[in-house]
């Protein structure tokens, strides 16, 4: 096993690699994301693996294998598990390379419409299997992930404000749609140009950073993919993306509103998780991205369907930090 001297491994990561069978490897930290889990490339000869330490107490991969095995047993392309030891943190994945859409998209934007496209399909290819071993996407789910504004968000900004009224607006604005999200899709929940993986074509779409999945509505991530926080999608772009699922039989009468609805439910949550990564787990480099998830925000909290959410905002959220996009930050 050759590894870099001045790389602090996680304890127990020899044993592990032993008793996979990739004693003899040699190990490449690879970038972190906003987790607490760490990667790895593993390399024997020409062969290699990707290897995840999601350390307990902190993170469980538990959901990670059961979604990843759940997904490769019905046709999409997760990464195949080679070995795993929950209990210690441990799984040893199929490596699908370096070709990101994200990155690929940086090199060549011109792309841009085939690839989306094929995201697209593999949504829609997802959208027809049937629900998985997952939990249902409970409004009261809903309710905890969009608190992160007034929880984390706010206080930042040095105000307080009446979070039951929050959560109320948010009880009127998502009910209607809940009878819509059953008995639903499986939400991968994070869908984006940063978590798909181009495996060796354009139209062949590996897929990340699933663990979260629910069974919820299916536009919750074509809003993941078209509202990206860490990259560009223009209105254009999103609106030809979305005609495109549609004409693929996945949109009935109500699905703009319910994407709206979505669109800021989720932008509500980033905005409070990137800043909570900032004061709790010191990683300021996410507050340069509020002011993009902020102007989704807005443009989706112009449906009528989000008025009460809109309101409670109009009230509580100072005009000049919304004109700024969320605020700059001091760090």
């Amino acid at each position: 096993m050759s590894v870099n001297l001045q790389v602090n491994l996680p304890e127990g990561i020899e044993n592990f690699l032993s008793t996979a069978g990739w004693g003899d490897a040699a190990i490449e930290p690879l970038p972190g994301d906003a987790s607490f889990r760490r990667y790895f490339r593993v390399r024997r000869g020409e062969k290699s693996a990707m290897l995840m330490h999601a350390p307990p107490p902190k993170e469980d991969p538990v959901p990670f294998v059961r979604a990843a095995t759940w997904l490769d047993a019905n046709g999409m392309r997760a990464p195949h598990i080679l070995s795993e030891n929950a209990a210690q943190g441990w799984v040893l994945l199929e490596d699908f390379g370096d070709a990101r859409m994200r990155d690929y998209l940086d090199q060549w934007p011109g792309d841009e419409r085939e690839i989306y496209r094929a995201a697209i399909d593999a949504l829609t290819e997802l959208h027809r299997l049937p629900t998985g071993p997952f939990l249902d996407y409970s409004l009261s789910e809903y309710q905890r992930e969009a608190r992160l504004l007034v929880d984390w968000y706010c206080p930042a900004r040095g105000f307080t404000v009446d979070g039951a009224s929050w959560t109320a607006a948010w009880e009127q604005a998502l009910s209607p749609m809940l009878p819509r999200q059953r008995p639903g899709v499986v939400v991968l929940r994070d869908y984006h140009a940063e978590n798909i993986m181009l495996l060796g074509s354009l139209h062949k779409q590996g897929l990340l950073d699933f663990q979260d999945a629910l069974n919820g509505h299916p536009a919750y991530d074509l809003v993941s993919l078209l509202q990206d926080a860490r990259r560009d999608v223009s209105l254009e772009l999103e609106a030809e993306m979305l005609d495109y699922y549609a004409k693929r039989g996945g949109a009935g009468a109500d699905f703009l509103a319910d994407y709206a609805r979505l669109g800021a439910q989720r932008n509500t949550k980033i905005v409070g998780i990137f800043v909570r990564l900032w004061k709790r787990d010191g990683k300021p480099r996410y507050l340069s991205m509020i002011p993009r998830v902020w102007a989704l925000l807005e443009r989706d909290l112009a449906h009528p369907a989000l008025a009460p959410v809109a309101r409670w905002l109009d009230a509580n959220i100072p005009d000049d930090l919304r004109a700024a996009g969320g605020g700059s930050w001091e760090v």
